[in-house]
C-alpha cells in the first residue's frame, strides 16, 4: 500500500510540474503577445495627387549671339584718353580720338576684341559694343519636327558657367524650307539674359517645349510596376492603403502625368514602398 501511494503521489506532482510548465509558457506567450504583438503601423511619406505642367522636348545647342554688336576700329596714338571697358547707354562715349568722338548707337557693354597685333598691327585695336540683354540662338531642328515648330514656343537654355541656372526664352522665327543638307529647319530664339551672365560666343544646351499642357501628376518612386501594368498605394480615409492601377503619360523632372487611375487631392504613397502590401494600415507623413 505505501508504494502503490507513493507511486500515486509521484504521477499527481508530475502532472501538476506538467501543468504548471505548460500554464507558465502559455501565460508568457499570452504577455508577449500583448506587448510586442501589436506593432504601429508603419510611417510613410505622401503626396496629394495635383496637377503640374509637362511638355515634350526637344534637345539641341548653338552659340550664343548678341542681340545687336558694332566693332571700332581705332588707333591707340589717337586716343586722348583710355578707353573705359564697362556698361554704357546709348550716346555715351567709346572712345575721345584727336579728331572724332566715338559715341554709342545703342545701349551696351564696352568690350575688345582679340584680335593679333600681326593682323591689325602694334598702333591697332578693335573695340566693340555688345547688347546681350537679350541673346540670339540659331538652332538646327530635325526635319520630323515639322509639324510642331512655330514662333512662341519656349525654351530653356543652360550655360556651362552656371549649370544649375536655366534662361528662358522663346522661338521668334524660323525658316520656311527643310536644309537639304542636314535635314533640318532653322530655327532662332531669344533668351533673356538680364544680368549678362551668358557671354556672346558661349555654347548653350537648348530644351525646346512643345504640347505643353497641365495635367495630374505623381511621382515616379510612387509607382510600382508589375509586368506591363503599373499601380500605386492609395491611402484611403481610414489610413489604409489599397493598391490601385494608374495609366500614366510624359515623364518630366522625376514625376509622371496620371491620364487614368486617380483624381484631384488622392493621396498616394511617395516612399516606402518596399515594406507594404494592399490593405494595410500607415501612418501618412506630408512633406
Amino acid at each position: 500500500m505505501k508504494r502503490s501511494k507513493k507511486v500515486t503521489i509521484g504521477i499527481i506532482i508530475f502532472f501538476v510540474i506538467v501543468a504548471t510548465v505548460i500554464g507558465g509558457r502559455t501565460a508568457m506567450g499570452i504577455y508577449f503577445k500583448k506587448k510586442f504583438g501589436k506593432r504601429p503601423p508603419p510611417g510613410v511619406i505622401v503626396e496629394i495627387v495635383s496637377e503640374k505642367k509637362f511638355s515634350k522636348t526637344i534637345e539641341s545647342y548653338c552659340t550664343a549671339l548678341s542681340s545687336k554688336t558694332t566693332s571700332f576700329k581705332i588707333k591707340k596714338s589717337e586716343l586722348l584718353e583710355p578707353i573705359k571697358f564697362k556698361s554704357i547707354k546709348k550716346g555715351g562715349i567709346i572712345a575721345k580720338l584727336q579728331n572724332k568722338t566715338i559715341t554709342a548707337p545703342f545701349s551696351g557693354t564696352v568690350g575688345t576684341r582679340g584680335i593679333s597685333s600681326s593682323i591689325l598691327g602694334t598702333d591697332s585695336m578693335i573695340v566693340t559694343l555688345d547688347d546681350s540683354k537679350k541673346i540670339l540662338c540659331d538652332l538646327q531642328i530635325p526635319e520630323v519636327f515639322a509639324a510642331v515648330l512655330k514662333k512662341g514656343l519656349r525654351v530653356n537654355a543652360k550655360f556651362l558657367a552656371y549649370k544649375d541656372k536655366l534662361y528662358e526664352g522663346v522661338i521668334i522665327s524660323h525658316a520656311s524650307r527643310v536644309d537639304a543638307q542636314t535635314r533640318s529647319i532653322l530655327a532662332r530664339a531669344q533668351i533673356n539674359n538680364k544680368n549678362l551672365e551668358i557671354l556672346p560666343g558661349s555654347l548653350l544646351d537648348i530644351e525646346l517645349l512643345y504640347d505643353e499642357k497641365e495635367a495630374l501628376s505623381v511621382a515616379d518612386t510612387s509607382i510600382i510596376f508589375e509586368d506591363e501594368k503599373k499601380f500605386v498605394y492609395k491611402i484611403l480615409d481610414n489610413n489604409k492603403i489599397e493598391k490601385t492601377e494608374v495609366k500614366t503619360g510624359i515623364r518630366k523632372g522625376g514625376n509622371l502625368e496620371i491620364l487614368e487611375g486617380l483624381s484631384t487631392n488622392d493621396k498616394v504613397v511617395k516612399e516606402g514602398l518596399s515594406r507594404l502590401a494592399d490593405g494595410m494600415l500607415v501612418k501618412p507623413i506630408v512633406r
